[in-house]
């Protein structure tokens, strides 16, 4: 009998860990999303000022994600594109794409484009730490194991956001930049996605956030 009590015992404080996890993760995305919008609101005027004095379109693109458990939902980004360019292609290759904008170049190289997604990280759709959300279609190619990285939150940045931050001049250099991604990049980039799921805690989060600050700097 003891021995059930102790099992039962056990799951109990795992389940409490975990829990007490996600609470915190989750409160950390709303603070920090939500100060994050109001202290760099100055930029995103300027920002969305230049993008939309610079070039056709409006200032915000919006693509429909898969999220966790398996919820598309519409991820939020400062347009760098021209109009209409993802009909050309779901990827971008190489550092002079002539889909991208002159400001696009810019804020792209420093990922502001990217920070639009605060307001996605606030309403719950994205958290700060997390695998990159990927497009429907590529999500359709995922095997089971690499399906868990839809178990969580999809993130801004995680260790594959790092490690292939230059994933555009990589595609660059294949013949078939689609195929490369497919058969290559992906599945290396969902390896990482589900280490990171093993790994996932606040402090690797706080520890993720500062390494890929630095990354875009260097």
């Amino acid at each position: 009998m003891w021995r059930f009590f102790l099992k039962l015992l056990l799951r109990l404080i795992i389940f409490a860990k975990t829990n007490l996890q996600i609470v915190l993760k989750r409160t950390f995305d709303i603070l920090c999303s939500f100060l994050g919008l109001i202290i760099l609101s100055p930029l995103f005027i300027i920002v969305a000022i230049l993008v939309a004095t610079t070039s056709p379109g409006g200032v915000f693109y919006r693509q429909v994600r898969v999220g966790r458990n398996f919820r598309n939902f519409k991820i939020l980004k400062f347009r760098s594109m021209r109009p209409d360019s993802d009909k050309k292609g779901l990827l971008t290759v190489g550092s002079k794409d002539n889909r991208v904008t002159k400001v696009g170049y810019f804020i792209r190289k420093y990922k502001i484009d990217e920070l639009p997604q605060l307001i996605n990280v606030l309403v719950g759709d994205m958290s700060f730490v997390g695998p990159r959300p990927e497009v429907p279609k590529y999500v359709e190619m995922y095997n089971e194991e690499q399906r868990k990285v839809l178990s969580v939150r999809p993130g801004i940045t995680d260790y594959a956001s790092i490690e292939y931050r230059n994933e555009n001049d990589i595609l660059a250099k294949s013949d078939n930049p689609e195929q490369t991604y497919i058969d290559e990049v992906m599945p290396a980039k969902l390896k990482l996605n589900l280490q990171y799921i093993n790994d996932m805690s606040l402090w690797v989060d706080v520890k993720i956030i500062f390494k890929t600050f630095f990354k875009i700097f260097d």
